[in-house]
């Protein structure tokens, strides 16, 4: 059996109908989703604490406007690697995680490069010294090549759930 199969918690589809409304606006009440999922609140709250539990509903948060709060730049950096040693990877991802900046962080293979961020700065002033301060001087980076984004096309933080059975 593949490991993602092992690893797979089963979701009828209530819980997807819960999932994909909590995707939609996590700050639902009990009660309002219950509604609109055809739940009393009682069995409505035990799936998700179960959902909870299991590890599929792995935290909420609140999505803020970048624009509205000055961060209208948001830039994707390719960061390639001089040796390709956990150590190495296991220290730049950890420096990596200290930086407010970076909203993601993947490894990644397909590409002349070993990591690829989505950083999110006010502006190309801030850009520059969040490379040259703090990428640019993590041991063992040896090539940066920045992409920047014109206009957000789809912006998701929901998961396809059509997959579920």
């Amino acid at each position: 059996m593949a490991e993602n199969q092992k690893t797979l918690v089963k979701v009828d589809k209530m819980d997807r109908r819960i999932l994909e409304h909590i995707q939609q606006d996590g700050s639902l009440t009990n009660q309002e989703l219950a509604e609109k999922v055809g739940l009393s609140p009682s069995p409505c709250l035990r799936r998700v604490r179960a959902l909870e539990d299991a590890g599929v509903i792995v935290r909420t948060v609140t999505i803020l406007d970048h624009k509205k709060l000055g961060l209208s730049l948001t830039a994707i950096i390719l960061i390639g690697m001089d040796r390709h040693t956990p150590e190495r990877f296991a220290a730049f991802e950890e420096q990596v995680a200290e930086y407010p900046e970076v909203q993601e962080c993947y490894l990644i293979t397909g590409q002349d490069a070993d990591y690829m961020l989505k950083v999110v700065v006010p502006d190309m002033d801030h850009y520059h010294h969040f490379l040259l301060n703090r990428i640019t001087r993590i041991q063992g980076v040896s090539g940066v090549h920045s992409s920047f984004v014109l206009r957000r096309v789809i912006d998701s933080t929901a998961l396809p759930l059509g997959y579920l059975s």
